[in-house]
């Protein structure tokens, strides 16, 4: 009987402490996926201010994270640099568009490399440029502290990890 009576109180607030996460998780959902968005519409809008339709959002951000690496495809979606399924499209595009040099790599020649042209700098750079601006102005304008960003940080990060064990562990 006394065990019964400790399990009974455990067993309901677990339940309602999973009635109180829930909304709060898929709220965190739906705000990760809103930022994403919302950030490619900030780059987009940098763009259109100069003029620059030669290229869209997702491949400024692409060519904003490859940087002064040296890459392959496919270490652009395991470092996390694009968040797309049509990477290999977007790679050929701007290879096309003259904002990446590839090449066969000497080691492996199935493996194509990728780095930034001039003009693949040129767009890194506008969007570096934009960045910067927002980290001088966010703290004022958007009223998010130092402490408030490392916290949310901290967060992300563990919620990273929770996903990531989720695939490796198949939990």
């Amino acid at each position: 009987m006394n065990t019964a009576a400790k399990i009974a109180p455990d067993a309901t607030s677990r339940s309602s402490r999973v009635k109180d996460v829930r909304p709060v998780y898929l709220e965190c959902l739906t705000m990760v996926e809103r930022l994403h968005r919302r950030l490619l519409d900030v780059i987009k809008d940098e763009f259109d201010r100069k003029t620059r339709s030669d290229i869209n959002s997702v491949q400024a951000l692409l060519l904003y994270n490859i940087g002064d690496k040296e890459l392959t495809a496919g270490e652009l979606r395991t470092r996390g640099y694009y968040l797309g399924s049509n990477v290999s499209y977007n790679v050929k595009k701007l290879v096309e568009l003259g904002f990446l040099h590839h090449a066969r790599s000497r080691i492996d020649r199935r493996s194509v490399r990728i780095s930034l042209t001039e003009k693949g700098k040129e767009v890194h750079d506008i969007v570096a440029a934009l960045y910067e601006k927002h980290v001088m102005t966010v703290e004022q304008i958007g009223g998010i502290s130092l402490e408030e960003f490392q916290a949310l940080n901290v967060s992300l990060a563990r919620l990273e990890r929770f996903w990531t064990d989720q695939i490796k562990y198949r939990l």
